[in-house]
């Protein structure tokens, strides 16, 4: 796709996910509630969602009638165009329920490689409460609020702030607890804020050194990754990669000395 081809699919992305974003900060405002609940009482869907998925996926219908959708809530839709929509409406959905501003609209405009793999042309976060857009494409810089954003590629082990964060599922909660254990000793600090999309951007922001994930879906890294990949973040691994279900974005360097510390003993 040409530079031109991608900048328009990143201003679809971003124009929708700033219409999705005011919608949710304001059903919170009016009030929401929790709709429905899918693996356990802690992977919520509230109204909000279902009512920004279903707005988003119009929009993106009607610029592009022939690509594919995919989104957290609803039923995927297979395009004929080559490209795919991976959309969460609300990611940190227990935060916007709880009345925090640490959630993002995700938007991600992806196609398939020749091997199978997903590639991310566009992607845009948008945090509305928090007054925060991030985007990228393929080939263009990762922007905040129109500031190009670059990692800091020598922070060291022993300085570095690094986020993770708890899945849904109790029972594989004890490799967080070890992996922090093992990481505790050798780093600066750590962050758990509930919201993937925005502690992977964090790390090409610079607010955070590196975010290490298990299990995340596609929806909550597609767009976030590929802004951390243009920050200068190695980004690795996702419960869409055929190799590892461990997300891991940092600067290379971080990255190669972190590594070690999340293999299960």
């Amino acid at each position: 796709m040409t530079n031109l081809e991608t900048q328009q699919l990143l201003n679809i992305a971003r124009s929708s996910a700033k219409r999705g974003g005011e919608l949710a900060a304001k059903m919170r405002a009016d009030g929401i509630s929790i709709a429905s609940t899918k693996s356990n009482r802690l992977d919520i869907v509230t109204q909000a969602d279902t009512a920004v998925e279903s707005l988003i996926r119009r929009d993106l219908a009607a610029a592009r009638p022939d690509d594919g959708f995919l989104g957290e809530e609803g039923e995927p839709t297979r395009g004929t165009s080559g490209i795919s929509w991976i959309v969460d409406p609300i990611d940190g959905t227990v935060n916007y329920l709880f009345g925090s501003p640490y959630y993002a609209v995700s938007i991600a405009a992806t196609t398939r490689e020749p091997d199978g793999r997903r590639r991310t042309l566009a992607g845009c976060v948008f945090a509305p409460e928090l007054n925060a857009e991030y985007t990228a494409t393929a080939d263009q810089p990762a922007v905040l609020n129109g500031r190009e954003l670059r990692v800091d590629d020598q922070v060291t082990l022993a300085d570095a702030l690094v986020a993770t964060g708890f899945g849904y599922d109790h029972s594989k909660r004890d490799r967080v607890v070890a992996a922090m254990a093992r990481l505790a000793p050798r780093i600066r600090d750590f962050r758990l804020n509930g919201a993937a999309s925005l502690e992977i951007c964090a790390v090409a922001d610079g607010r955070l050194n590196a975010c290490f994930l298990w299990d995340l879906p596609v929806w909550d890294y597609a767009a976030a990754a590929l802004i951390a990949t243009r920050a200068g973040a190695h980004v690795q691994g996702g419960k869409d990669s055929p190799r590892t279900p461990l997300l891991l974005a940092a600067p290379p360097l971080l990255a190669d000395a972190i590594t070690p510390h999340l293999i299960h003993r």
